[in-house]
């Protein structure tokens, strides 16, 4: 299994998608407390090595999270609705862009540790990525998620664990 993220076998996979999501705020906070350390206080080996963390987090366990939405869920639940999972799958292009642009940051201040400037950039980047990510699983964990249970079948959930990543 990978780290930090949850066995699909004999899971409900609404439950599975709640509990990454739990994970995902704790390495978010993580990101978000180890970036503000840099703008205040200036680099230390400790704060970016839990940005590092962080980010290989959101590169590796994220992906798979949001393709098994993607490849598993959505399709299921467009049979019935297809509207929050367009919004959705908008959402995971702007997040997947943001990334793109929180690593550049995070290189930025590794090559340069004693550039305030570059801690601070880095911090805004980050700040407004984990609001994107929390409004995001917000968004799934109180709209889409219900309209799951109340739309598909415990077969068509079965379905969707099955199709799981």
């Amino acid at each position: 299994m990978r780290s930090g993220m949850i066995e699909k076998r004999n899971i409900d996979p609404i439950a599975r998608f709640m509990q990454e999501h739990d994970v995902a705020l704790v390495k978010l906070s993580m990101l978000n407390k180890a970036t503000r350390s840099i703008a205040e206080h200036g680099y230390s080996e400790d704060a970016y090595a839990k940005i590092l963390l962080a980010l290989e987090f959101i590169d590796d366990e994220v992906s798979v999270h949001n393709k098994s939405e993607e490849e598993a869920l959505f399709p299921v639940l467009e049979r019935y609705v297809e509207g929050p999972t367009q919004l959705m799958r908008q959402d995971h292009k702007i997040l997947k862009k943001e990334f793109v642009l929180l690593r550049k940051a995070v290189g930025k201040v590794g090559r340069r540790k004693n550039d305030r400037k570059a801690g601070k950039e880095l911090h805004d980047i980050a700040k407004h990525i984990v609001q994107l990510f929390v409004n995001h699983i917000h968004k799934e964990n109180h709209i889409l998620f219900p309209l799951v249970q109340k739309f598909l079948t415990r077969d068509a959930l079965r379905e969707v664990a099955r199709r799981m990543v």
